[in-house]
Formats: C-alpha cells, sequence, structure tokens
C-alpha cells in the first residue's frame, strides 16, 4: 500500500512541486493550503492531488484538518513541513504583528502540524518529518529578523525531534534552499537577479523547485532510515556548512 504524505503549503511554488514529485513517486499526497483558493483548485485540476484548506498556525485547525486527510487517504507516514510566509521589514520598524504572524506560521506551524501525527508514526515505527527552512535561517538576511529567527528555529527544532524518535524509526530532516525560480523570487527586477543575486552563487544561477522536490523524495524513502537530524544545504554554494 502506498504511503501517505501531507505537503503544507503544497499548492504553490516549492510546495506544489514537492506534492507534485511525491505523487509520481508513487506516494498517495494531501496538499494542505492557507488561504487562494483559486491557485489551489488549479494545482489540484491539473495534479489530482487533493487539497485541504487549513490554518497551520492554528492548533484546533490542523487537527481537524489531519484528522481529514487521514479519514480519506490513510495516516500520515511523511509529513513535510513546507508552509511559510514572510513579513519583511528591517526589525527597528517592524510591529509585533510582523513578527508574531512570521513566527506563528513559520514555527508554531512545527507543532500544530507535527503533533497530530507523530504518535501515529512512532506507533507504526516509520515516519518522515521533512521540515524547509532556508538558507536567511543559517547565514540571516537583512530585512528577514523575524524570517531568518524562525527559519533557524525549525533546525533546531528537527534536532531536538529526531534524537526522541529515532529509536521507533521516526526520522526529522531539515532542507535549507537558497534562491529559487519561484514566483516571488522571479518578481524581483531581472536586473537585480543578474547584479546583486546570481553573483552570490557559485553555481551562476537560480535553483529550481524540482531540485528541492528530489531531495525530499530522498529524505522520504524509506531506505532513508539512517539520515536523521541532518540539514540538507541547497544553495548552489551561496552558503556552505
Amino acid at each position: 500500500m502506498a504511503r501517505v504524505a501531507l505537503v503544507t503549503g503544497g499548492t504553490r511554488g516549492i510546495g506544489a512541486a514537492i506534492s507534485t514529485a511525491l505523487k509520481q513517486a508513487g506516494y498517495k499526497v494531501a496538499a494542505n493550503y492557507g488561504g487562494n483558493d483559486e491557485a489551489a483548485n488549479a494545482f489540484k485540476a491539473e495534479t489530482g492531488i487533493p487539497v485541504y484548506k487549513f490554518d497551520v498556525s492554528d492548533p484546533a485547525a490542523c487537527e481537524a484538518g489531519i484528522k481529514t486527510v487521514a479519514s480519506e487517504l490513510g495516516p500520515i507516514d511523511i509529513l513535510v513541513n513546507n508552509a511559510g510566509i514572510t513579513r519583511d521589514v528591517t526589525f527597528h520598524r517592524m510591529t509585533f504583528e510582523q513578527w508574531s504572524a512570521v513566527m506563528r506560521t513559520n514555527l508554531d506551524s512545527m507543532f500544530t502540524c507535527t503533533r497530530p501525527v507523530i504518535e501515529g508514526m512512532r506507533e507504526r515505527g516509520f515516519g518522515r518529518i521533512i521540515i524547509i527552512s532556508s538558507i536567511n535561517g543559517q547565514k540571516g538576511q537583512m530585512g528577514q529578523a523575524n524570517y531568518s529567527a524562525a527559519k533557524a528555529g525549525v533546525i533546531g527544532f528537527a534536532k531536538a525531534l529526531a534524537q526522541e524518535n529515532a529509536s521507533r524509526g521516526v526520522t526529522v530532516n531539515v532542507i535549507a534552499p537558497g534562491y529559487i525560480a519561484t514566483e516571488m523570487v522571479k518578481a524581483v527586477p531581472e536586473e537585480i537577479l543578474k547584479t546583486k543575486v546570481l553573483p552570490l552563487i557559485p553555481v551562476g544561477r537560480l535553483g529550481e523547485a524540482e531540485e528541492i522536490a528530489r531531495g525530499v523524495l530522498f529524505l522520504a524513502a524509506d531506505d532513508a532510515g539512517f539520515v536523521t537530524g541532518s540539514t540538507l544545504t541547497m544553495n548552489g554554494g551561496q552558503y556552505m556548512t
């Protein structure tokens, strides 16, 4: 029987590529989304992947949404915590709402989405939890004190959770992408990309969402059980750890 994978923020950008790659690899995939019904419905029509709308920052919504996924597809074996937002502004101008909105979606979601599935994974003796962090959670980024803090926090979360669950067959790993050719990055003026961004990337190009998805496929596999507590940096050499 095919394993069930839930991808948060799974209908757009990197999340859409992850959802699609998992389905193509034979997994039963559920793609979560937060608010863009038009994009989610278009994704569902294009891929045939069922979509589930719930707010990853809301514990009750996550619990209910994950129960629905499990009832329709089966117990969740692979959880990809991908959902994230930005509220970029320099810290001396940042409001608490800009800070807390990012923390709720990017960091609190580690609890709200993982807590409902972790006990089942432990009981079944198998689980793959994969968290999408960011290069800016590793090196920091001007104007992103909130985002960088949250994306660094998920790495600490993964290391702790990996230790707690390794003996139960549950692995927890992180992927930290660099600049990926998503809608958000492509919206940056071409001149800025050419003069300010690409010169920082040794391979000389933006990454592709499908490349991040291939990293997820590796970590999600049954035979990746010896990899846990790790952070896979996928940034074209921009930041080496």
